[in-house]
């Protein structure tokens, strides 16, 4: 097993010729799939990153049939600072692919993982949270292929994750900046994570994810079956087809949602209110589901903006 750091050079007034630390492990043995395991591409999203690190230093590559790469702190400047940004450029990884040899650092990350990495892999998967806005219902998801095999492929390993609810979805306006993105342009198989959130830790979605990681593993031959001490959960199968899937809010102020995590709720039925303390004699402003399904995220702070997201909601699965 090697590991080190790539060199993400970055020229400041400190440090002319300086770079910036990323770690990196890869582990190689036999014959199989190379995947790519990925947390910290939001620096605020903790539970990915732990599970990642438990897993190298716990890992034995004798017993690989196949190959991993894993970057536990994708963007590493935020991770550092716990933001889902980087502190350096404002970078949001997850919205810079493809990215940019010769750009801002967090475009040289994405172009260095879409270009070097992805084109190395067969399949990825993107450990997230809700980071420090957003608490999320426990699930994986992923991009709905289209080619059949694909999606058949991609359900395997959201099955064998095993979380509590797991879904394909159509991102929002074809969104090509995610990983997700990259990931289909280079015909690799992937999957996403959403771990909790609120910009804290949870034990118990730590040993969720770790747990997961090493059932995908098995399901692809790479690891041993050791029979994993959390088994998988039955999988509630969802979608999220588009923009009426989310609640948004209308103008800035105290956001009291009416709804909590995993309720189902009906298309017209109130969401939450808006409150303005600067003017505490208006009415509040009142928002609405647009459809029916369960409540898969939640805005975690008490104040909101307008545009800020409020809730995510899923659909049945088709």
């Amino acid at each position: 097993m090697n590991h080190g750091f790539l060199k993400l050079p970055h020229s400041t007034h400190e440090s002319a010729y300086g770079w910036i630390p990323i770690p990196i492990v890869v582990a190689a043995h036999g014959n199989g799939p190379t995947v790519l395991l990925v947390g910290g591409n939001h620096g605020d999203e903790y539970e990915g990153q732990i599970a990642l690190m438990r897993l190298v230093r716990s890992l034995d590559p004798s017993r690989l049939k196949g190959r991993l790469i894993v970057l536990p702190a994708a963007n590493f400047p935020a991770v550092m600072a716990g933001r889902r940004a980087s502190p350096i450029d404002g970078g949001n990884l997850n919205r810079a692919f493809p990215g940019n040899e010769n750009g801002t650092p967090t475009e040289m990350i994405a172009d260095y993982i879409e270009s070097v990495l992805l084109r190395r892999s067969q399949v990825c998967l993107d450990l997230h949270s809700g980071g420090s806005s957003l608490e999320y219902v426990a699930h994986a998801h992923a991009r709905r292929p289209s080619d059949p095999d694909r999606r058949a492929r991609t359900l395997a390993l959201i099955k064998a994750f095993g979380a509590p609810y797991g879904g394909l979805v159509r991102p929002l306006q074809g969104e090509p900046r995610t990983l997700s993105a990259a990931a289909e342009r280079q015909g690799v198989d992937y999957m996403n994570v959403e771990l909790g959130g609120g910009g804290t830790v949870s034990h118990d979605l730590v040993c969720l994810a770790e747990a997961g990681i090493r059932r995908v593993l098995a399901q692809l031959g790479i690891l041993p079956d050791d029979n994993v001490n959390m088994p998988a959960l039955e999988v509630w199968p969802f979608a999220i087809e588009g923009a009426a899937n989310y609640v948004y809010c209308l103008e800035d102020g105290l956001f009291e949602p009416f709804v909590r995590l995993q309720q189902t709720v009906e298309a017209g039925q109130p969401a939450g209110a808006i409150h303005s303390p600067g003017t505490p004699w208006r009415d509040e402003t009142v928002v609405t589901f647009e459809r029916a399904g369960m409540v898969l995220c939640r805005r975690f702070p008490g104040w909101a903006h307008r545009g800020d997201c409020l809730f995510q909601i899923t659909s049945a699965a088709p």
